[in-house]
Protein backbone atom coordinates (compact mmCIF):
# COMPACT_ATOMS: atom_id res chain seq x y z
CA UNK A 1 0.00 0.00 0.00
CA UNK A 2 0.86 3.59 -0.24
CA UNK A 3 0.05 6.67 1.65
CA UNK A 4 0.89 10.36 0.08
CA UNK A 5 0.25 13.26 2.25
CA UNK A 6 0.61 16.20 -0.33
CA UNK A 7 0.92 19.55 0.86
CA UNK A 8 -0.88 18.78 4.65
CA UNK A 9 -1.60 22.06 6.58
CA UNK A 10 -4.46 22.32 9.54
CA UNK A 11 -5.01 25.52 10.83
CA UNK A 12 -7.01 25.91 14.42
CA UNK A 13 -8.05 29.57 14.22
CA UNK A 14 -5.06 31.21 13.07
CA UNK A 15 -2.92 28.85 14.58
CA UNK A 16 -1.10 26.97 12.52
CA UNK A 17 -0.02 23.11 13.43
CA UNK A 18 0.93 21.32 10.92
CA UNK A 19 2.56 23.03 7.84
CA UNK A 20 2.90 21.65 3.57
CA UNK A 21 3.83 18.39 5.01
CA UNK A 22 4.80 16.10 1.71
CA UNK A 23 6.00 12.48 2.24
CA UNK A 24 4.57 9.18 0.84
CA UNK A 25 5.12 6.22 3.00
CA UNK A 26 4.86 2.51 1.75
CA UNK A 27 3.82 -1.41 3.14
CA UNK A 28 7.06 -3.28 4.23
CA UNK A 29 8.46 -0.05 6.39
CA UNK A 30 8.05 1.30 9.77
CA UNK A 31 8.23 4.68 10.11
CA UNK A 32 8.93 6.89 12.87
CA UNK A 33 7.15 10.43 13.58
CA UNK A 34 9.02 12.12 16.55
CA UNK A 35 8.66 15.18 18.35
CA UNK A 36 7.86 17.02 22.00
CA UNK A 37 4.49 17.12 23.35
CA UNK A 38 2.00 19.35 21.57
CA UNK A 39 3.88 19.63 18.39
CA UNK A 40 1.30 18.47 16.03
CA UNK A 41 2.05 14.17 15.97
CA UNK A 42 -1.50 13.35 17.09
CA UNK A 43 -2.97 15.86 14.86
CA UNK A 44 -1.68 14.80 11.81
CA UNK A 45 -2.34 11.02 12.64
CA UNK A 46 -6.33 12.53 13.37
CA UNK A 47 -5.56 13.76 9.58
CA UNK A 48 -4.10 10.61 7.71
CA UNK A 49 -7.41 8.99 9.71
CA UNK A 50 -9.86 11.52 8.96
CA UNK A 51 -10.66 12.62 12.13
CA UNK A 52 -9.63 16.13 11.07
CA UNK A 53 -9.84 17.46 7.61
CA UNK A 54 -6.53 19.10 6.65
CA UNK A 55 -7.00 23.04 6.38
CA UNK A 56 -4.90 22.38 2.95
CA UNK A 57 -4.20 19.31 0.87
CA UNK A 58 -4.73 15.76 0.23
CA UNK A 59 -4.46 12.39 2.35
CA UNK A 60 -3.69 8.96 -0.25
CA UNK A 61 -4.03 5.69 0.23
CA UNK A 62 -3.75 3.20 -2.79
CA UNK A 63 -5.14 6.24 -4.97
CA UNK A 64 -8.00 7.31 -2.95
CA UNK A 65 -8.34 10.52 -1.76
CA UNK A 66 -9.78 10.26 1.69
CA UNK A 67 -9.45 14.06 2.77
CA UNK A 68 -12.18 14.72 0.47
CA UNK A 69 -14.24 11.48 1.42
CA UNK A 70 -14.19 12.30 5.16
CA UNK A 71 -13.70 8.29 6.10
CA UNK A 72 -11.32 6.51 8.27
CA UNK A 73 -9.05 4.53 5.28
CA UNK A 74 -9.66 1.20 4.65
CA UNK A 75 -8.17 -1.68 6.04
CA UNK A 76 -6.54 0.88 8.45
CA UNK A 77 -6.27 0.46 12.59
CA UNK A 78 -5.30 3.60 15.13
CA UNK A 79 -4.38 4.30 18.77
CA UNK A 80 -4.06 7.82 18.90
CA UNK A 81 -3.40 9.24 22.10
CA UNK A 82 -5.00 7.19 25.10
CA UNK A 83 -7.42 4.41 24.64
CA UNK A 84 -10.67 4.69 25.68
CA UNK A 85 -13.17 1.41 26.28
CA UNK A 86 -16.30 0.83 28.35
CA UNK A 87 -14.84 0.86 31.68
CA UNK A 88 -18.02 -2.03 33.09
CA UNK A 89 -16.60 -4.13 30.17
CA UNK A 90 -13.83 -6.85 30.79
CA UNK A 91 -10.78 -6.14 27.88
CA UNK A 92 -11.76 -9.42 26.22
CA UNK A 93 -15.54 -7.92 25.69
CA UNK A 94 -14.27 -5.19 25.02
CA UNK A 95 -12.33 -6.00 21.66
CA UNK A 96 -15.18 -8.71 21.12
CA UNK A 97 -17.48 -6.14 20.74
CA UNK A 98 -15.30 -3.82 18.76
CA UNK A 99 -15.12 -7.72 16.26
CA UNK A 100 -18.55 -7.37 16.26
CA UNK A 101 -18.73 -3.96 14.07
CA UNK A 102 -17.05 -6.14 10.72
CA UNK A 103 -17.17 -9.68 12.02
CA UNK A 104 -13.49 -9.91 10.16
CA UNK A 105 -12.49 -12.18 13.38
CA UNK A 106 -14.10 -14.74 15.82
CA UNK A 107 -13.05 -15.18 19.63
CA UNK A 108 -9.98 -17.10 19.15
CA UNK A 109 -7.94 -14.20 17.31
CA UNK A 110 -8.94 -11.95 20.04
CA UNK A 111 -7.86 -14.73 22.61
CA UNK A 112 -4.43 -15.12 20.61
CA UNK A 113 -3.25 -11.37 20.50
CA UNK A 114 -4.11 -10.76 24.24
CA UNK A 115 -2.03 -13.56 24.95
CA UNK A 116 0.66 -12.21 22.78
CA UNK A 117 0.88 -8.95 24.41
CA UNK A 118 1.32 -10.53 28.13
CA UNK A 119 -2.55 -9.97 29.17
CA UNK A 120 -3.45 -13.45 29.97
CA UNK A 121 -4.48 -12.52 33.60
CA UNK A 122 -6.49 -9.42 32.50
CA UNK A 123 -8.86 -11.22 30.09
CA UNK A 124 -11.49 -11.14 32.23
CA UNK A 125 -10.99 -8.27 34.55
CA UNK A 126 -12.94 -5.00 33.38
CA UNK A 127 -11.52 -2.24 32.17
CA UNK A 128 -12.10 0.10 34.75
CA UNK A 129 -9.56 -2.22 37.59
CA UNK A 130 -6.76 -1.83 34.74
CA UNK A 131 -3.39 0.03 34.83
CA UNK A 132 -1.80 2.67 32.63
CA UNK A 133 0.34 -0.04 31.20
CA UNK A 134 -2.66 -2.69 30.68
CA UNK A 135 -5.13 -0.37 28.72
CA UNK A 136 -2.26 0.73 26.84
CA UNK A 137 -1.61 -2.81 25.38
CA UNK A 138 -5.85 -3.32 25.39
CA UNK A 139 -5.35 -0.51 22.59
CA UNK A 140 -2.42 -2.04 20.93
CA UNK A 141 -4.60 -5.48 20.92
CA UNK A 142 -7.32 -3.23 19.44
CA UNK A 143 -4.41 -2.33 16.28
CA UNK A 144 -3.34 -6.01 15.95
CA UNK A 145 -6.25 -7.97 16.05
CA UNK A 146 -7.78 -8.20 12.83
CA UNK A 147 -4.84 -8.29 10.68
CA UNK A 148 -4.63 -4.32 8.74
CA UNK A 149 -2.81 -3.29 6.02
CA UNK A 150 -1.88 0.48 7.91
CA UNK A 151 -1.38 0.54 11.81
CA UNK A 152 -0.98 3.49 13.58
CA UNK A 153 0.23 3.83 17.04
CA UNK A 154 0.64 7.04 18.97
CA UNK A 155 3.02 6.74 22.18
CA UNK A 156 2.24 3.19 22.11
CA UNK A 157 5.22 2.25 24.91
CA UNK A 158 3.75 4.78 27.35
CA UNK A 159 3.33 3.00 30.90
CA UNK A 160 4.05 -0.60 29.34
CA UNK A 161 6.21 -2.89 31.55
CA UNK A 162 10.03 -2.97 29.80
CA UNK A 163 9.70 -6.90 28.85
CA UNK A 164 6.15 -6.88 27.18
CA UNK A 165 7.94 -3.57 25.38
CA UNK A 166 10.32 -5.65 24.33
CA UNK A 167 7.62 -8.01 23.25
CA UNK A 168 5.59 -5.32 21.05
CA UNK A 169 8.83 -4.20 19.16
CA UNK A 170 8.86 -7.75 17.88
CA UNK A 171 5.53 -7.81 17.31
CA UNK A 172 5.73 -5.11 15.08
CA UNK A 173 8.97 -6.02 13.28
CA UNK A 174 7.03 -9.43 12.30
CA UNK A 175 3.96 -7.14 11.24
CA UNK A 176 6.41 -5.01 9.01
CA UNK A 177 7.92 -8.61 7.75
CA UNK A 178 4.35 -9.37 6.61
CA UNK A 179 4.13 -6.10 4.43
CA UNK A 180 2.06 -3.78 6.58
CA UNK A 181 2.57 -0.16 6.72
CA UNK A 182 3.50 0.92 10.35
CA UNK A 183 3.32 4.72 11.74
CA UNK A 184 4.61 4.98 15.36
CA UNK A 185 4.39 8.79 16.93
CA UNK A 186 6.69 9.17 20.32
CA UNK A 187 8.19 12.05 22.01
CA UNK A 188 11.23 9.93 22.70
CA UNK A 189 12.97 9.10 19.51
CA UNK A 190 15.07 6.13 21.75
CA UNK A 191 11.57 4.20 21.15
CA UNK A 192 11.99 4.11 17.74
CA UNK A 193 15.22 3.76 17.19
CA UNK A 194 15.53 -0.06 16.44
CA UNK A 195 12.00 -0.53 14.91
CA UNK A 196 12.08 2.96 12.53
CA UNK A 197 13.10 2.09 8.55
CA UNK A 198 12.68 6.35 8.30
CA UNK A 199 12.35 8.40 11.39
CA UNK A 200 10.42 12.06 10.62
CA UNK A 201 10.53 14.82 13.42
CA UNK A 202 7.69 17.06 13.70
CA UNK A 203 9.07 20.94 14.85
CA UNK A 204 7.19 23.76 14.44
CA UNK A 205 4.75 22.45 12.09
CA UNK A 206 7.39 21.39 9.89
CA UNK A 207 8.08 17.38 8.76
CA UNK A 208 11.78 16.63 8.29
CA UNK A 209 13.70 13.59 7.88
CA UNK A 210 16.26 12.56 10.00
CA UNK A 211 19.36 10.75 9.18
CA UNK A 212 19.84 7.38 10.96
CA UNK A 213 22.75 6.43 13.02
Amino acid sequence: MKLELKNITKKFRENVVIEDVNVTLESGNIYGLVGRNGSGKSVLLKIICGFYSPTKGKVILDGVDYSTKNAFPKNTRALIEKPNFLPDLTGYENLLLLASIQNKIGKQEILDVMEKLNMKTEIHKKYSKYSLGTKQKLGIAQVLMEDPDVMILDEPFNGVEKDTAKEIRELLLEEKQKGKLIIIATHMKEDIDTLADVVYEIDGGKMTELTQS
